[in-house]
């Protein structure tokens, strides 16, 4: 007994290979991101609003994407980012809460133990670089690398050292997600996933308000999109630090934006359907241009803050060597 396949036609085997490399890239998406909160045990390089704006444009890219009957990995991905979306925004909630509590009895802690005798100059000199953006994690982490921390790693062994080529390392993992990707896709069809009716359902009239709702939820959703990383971006450029973000976490989502708006655009050239996917293609590919921006930001202000970390550590080895001599 033979099994026999449905014959897929080009334009629905490159839809299902970008869907799938796509939905290769958002199952991975929050790893890196996750995993840099937890070592950092802080969410504080990410803004709470550009991951609550990115969370209502998923829910209204969902809705739309099932009014309108979109490609099924359109839909299926639609789902999957609002899941999550919600994972990283509660492990966010979670780090800001305790790191607030925490800064919270520090302060009170602090204030009880000055003295009512030190002079009040001298009280605001010391607090007075607490409110500066981007302050307190640079001299949270310069403090904690300083000093004993530093001598106490050189004579354990222990290397803590930043990735020197991290742009390389990055490259690699996004081109094993496009193997990946393709090859789950290939394995899929041979296991029968895509055997179904030939036929595609009829498509919605344009007119009808089920197709109007659709289509303003799915320009309210690439809204959303085009707007969510621009509170991030200002975050970026005020602290003139992306310390906290995952170099990868927005490699992945530039490569899963863009495999989206393959996914869709190749699962049909027709007019009628174009215009349809007109909101979720300028929602993934528009958003492509903001993540070069990030991705710039991470350029420069990497530049900038390597010299002085390298000084910082030189002047440490240098008053750790001179006492030990």
């Amino acid at each position: 007994m033979t099994l026999s396949h449905h014959v897929l036609s080009v334009n629905e085997a490159l839809s299902g290979i970008f869907g799938s490399i796509s939905l290769t890239a958002w199952i991975c998406l929050l790893i890196p991101q996750l995993i840099t909160n937890y070592k950092a045990k802080s969410a504080e390089g990410l803004s709470m609003l550009f991951l609550a704006v990115w969370l209502f444009g998923d829910v209204a890219n969902l809705s739309g994407a099932l009014v309108t009957g979109l490609a099924p990995t359109a839909t299926a991905l639609a789902g999957y980012f609002c899941i999550s979306d919600v994972i990283l925004i509660t492990q966010c909630l979670y780090y800001n809460t305790i790191n607030a509590r925490k800064a919270r009895q520090r302060t009170q802690s602090t204030e009880t133990d000055v003295s009512d005798e030190e002079p009040l100059l001298g009280r605001r000199r010391r607090t007075s670089s607490a409110g500066l953006p981007g302050s307190h994690r640079r001299h949270s982490i310069r403090h904690e690398e300083s000093g004993f921390d530093s001598l106490k790693r050189v004579v354990t062994g222990e290397d803590d050292t930043p990735d020197r080529s991290p742009w390389l390392h990055n490259t690699l993992g996004i081109a094993a997600i496009w193997i990946v990707g393709a090859a789950g896709w290939f394995v899929s069809y041979r296991v029968g996933a895509w055997d179904g009716p030939e036929t595609p359902d009829d498509p919605t009239d344009a007119e009808t308000p089920v197709a109007i709702v659709g289509m303003v939820l799915g320009y309210a959703s690439a809204v959303c999109y085009l707007c969510a990383r621009i509170p991030q971006i200002i975050k970026n450029y005020r602290e003139k630090s992306c310390e906290g973000l995952a170099l990868l976490f927005f490699l992945l989502s530039l490569t899963g934006n863009i495999t989206y708006g393959l996914s869709v655009f190749s699962y049909s050239q027709d007019r009628e359907y174009i215009v349809k996917a007109i909101p979720w293609l300028l929602g993934s590919l528009g958003t492509v241009v903001e993540d070069f921006i990030i991705f710039y930001q991470f350029r420069i202000y990497d530049v900038k803050r390597e010299p002085s970390v390298s000084g910082a550590n030189g002047a440490v080895d240098d008053a750790n060597g001179s006492a030990v001599a």
